[in-house]
């Protein structure tokens, strides 16, 4: 009985204890705290959309203004940030990219294409109070 139980024993720490195991294992726990440890950017304020007479005006980073593209304008984010903007009221939520700046006196926070304010539910309203998530090494 004494062997049998020894022999269990061995067969569970050989199973379970392998040091190779036990590096990977750390390692994951090692990446899962630097993961968790990332500072998130999320902001809170009013989403408006492009009016249609924007469209195909060159943007401040030199682009051309589409409104069937998901892009945005925003003061506080540089440009080519990835965003997820969340519309409050119905939660619906849609991924842009910022390559846009407001008026410096325009108190809200971000201006989406009309495209993307349609997919979030507000163009009959014309704002939104929205939650804004910055996508860190986000690339299409």
């Amino acid at each position: 009985m004494k062997k049998l139980n020894l022999v269990l024993f061995l067969i569970v720490i050989l199973h379970n204890g392998a040091p190779a195991q036990r590096k990977s294992t750390d390692r994951n726990k090692t990446a899962k705290a630097t993961h968790s440890s990332k500072k998130i950017i999320i902001k809170y304020g009013v989403a408006s959309f492009y009016a249609k007479k924007f469209d195909g005006r060159k943007t401040a980073n030199d682009e051309i203004f589409s409104s069937t593209k998901y892009t945005a304008a925003c003061n506080q984010l540089p440009f080519n940030t990835w965003i997820k903007v969340t519309n409050l009221r119905n939660n619906k939520s849609v991924i842009v990219r910022i390559n846009d700046r407001l008026h410096p006196k325009n108190k809200r926070l971000v201006d989406l294409s009309r495209v993307a304010a349609k997919k979030l539910g507000y163009t009959g309203r014309g704002i939104a109070n929205v939650k804004v998530e910055v996508l860190n090494n986000f690339h299409l």
